[in-house]
Order: C-alpha cells, then structure tokens, then sequence
C-alpha cells in the first residue's frame, strides 16, 4: 500500500484489475476437439468399375458343365424311375407282382368309388402245378408260369390289369364288366390255360387253372374284394374237382 494514496481509490483500483482479467479468461478460445475420422469422400460422379467379365473361355467351361450336370440328373432321374417300376414287376412273368396289384386295386376302387363304373376281379390258382415242379423241377414250374402270364396278357385288353400274387396264383382286374361277362371270361381263361403247353427239357407240360370272379363294390376294401374273389375260386375249384371225381 502506497502512502498517500486514499484507501477507495486503491480498493477501485483493485476491482477494476480483476474485472479486466475475469473478462481476459472469458475471450480465451476453447480448445478443439480432435476431429473424428471421416472416410475419404469420392468426387461427385465416381464409382467403383465394375469387376471384368470372365473371359470367354472360361464362360463356355461353366456351360458346359452345366450342361454336363443336368444330363447327369436326367439320367439318375430315369434309373430311379426304372427302379421303382422294377420294384412292381414280377421278374419271372414280366406282370405286377402282389406290391404293384394292390397300388392298382386301392386306384380301382377309389376310382370305382367316385365315378361309379363296373369292374370284376378274377382269382387265380393253377391245378396240377405242385405236380410239374415235383416230376421236372423248378426251372420246368417256371417256363409254365410264362406261358400261363403270357395267355392272360393275350386274353385281356390294354385297360385291364395282370399280376402274379405269389406262387402259383394270379389276378385279372377287368374294367366295363357285369357279374355274368366276368363269370365267362373266367370260364374262358380257364379253357385258355388248359390248351396251353410249355416245353422244358424236351417235356411238354400243362397245367389246368380254376378262376373266381368278384366284382368291386363301391364300399369295398382291397381285402374285401379279394377275400370275395378268393372264396369263388375255391369253390370253383372244389367244383372241377368233383367233376373229375364223377367222370
């Protein structure tokens, strides 16, 4: 403190002082925070080129491999369609097996069913049979279950279904056919069957057949209908046999 100067002045002295630097500190410039990281920007108008196309050479490889795939698939294709036809088909006589038939009866019925049409079982067991297998072998049993399939086939039309059950025992579906005309087609399948002839090792073998028709009903089940066609062909059966019986 000065000596002379008035206590006030000194006192306003002071205050102006720290108003000039109060107002000094308010003027400095804040810092800058660091600018974040921005990704460079492209000019207006520019844009990645595009990748080169592959070169011809190569575009005609993948055609062709392609190519070369899609015939590979056509054909696994048609073998597993082979295949599963195969698995329908009875190898020895070329007709439906028992797996093929009964797809085709479920069909027939439910088609039976809807649309109301006539259609006939017959079942068939061939007479005398056992005997050929015995006297001449298997491989003679064979060659006569190929003609006796082969003489369905002759005696059927296109729309009508063959098939060998299992042993000496076949089945006939018949489409557009009354209780009657079914009742004569059997009794000519079995004239047919006991004209025909087989030959296996220089012998002529023959076979007779005995057929029993039913016809779908409209509520039937498979079973129903061949549990029918079943029961006619054993009674047919014990008929011939009296008949031979008597002769």
């Amino acid at each position: 403190m000065r000596k002379g100067e008035p206590r006030q002045g000194r006192q306003s002295k002071a205050r102006a002082g720290a108003a000039r630097a109060a107002a000094g500190e308010r003027r400095l410039p804040a810092p800058a925070e660091p600018a974040a990281a921005r990704p460079a920007l492209r000019p207006e108008g520019k844009r990645d080129a595009a990748a080169p196309p592959p070169p011809r050479s190569t575009a005609m490889r993948l055609a062709g491999e392609v190519e070369r795939l899609e015939r590979e698939l056509e054909a696994a294709r048609s073998r597993m369609a082979a295949l599963a036809a195969c698995a329908d088909v009875d190898p020895l006589t070329d007709v439906l097996n028992r797996r093929g038939f009964e797809r085709e009866l479920k069909r027939s019925l439910a088609y039976v069913k809807r649309y109301g049409p006539s259609a006939a079982l017959l079942y068939l067991d061939l007479d005398g049979f056992k005997s050929v297998n015995d006297r001449h072998g298997h491989a003679a049993g064979d060659a006569v279950l190929k003609a006796v399939a082969m003489v369905l086939n002759r005696h059927v039309r296109a729309s009508d279904v063959v098939a060998r059950l299992g042993g000496d025992e076949f089945a006939v579906l018949l489409w557009n056919i009354g209780e009657v005309d079914a009742g004569r087609k059997a009794l000519a399948i079995e004239a047919a069957i006991a004209r025909t002839t087989a030959t296996h090792a220089g012998a002529t073998l023959s076979v007779g057949a005995s057929v029993g028709a039913a016809l779908l009903l409209p509520l039937d089940q498979p079973a129903d209908v061949l549990d029918r066609a079943d029961r006619a062909m054993y009674a047919r059966k014990a008929e011939r046999n009296r008949s031979k019986a008597a002769g």
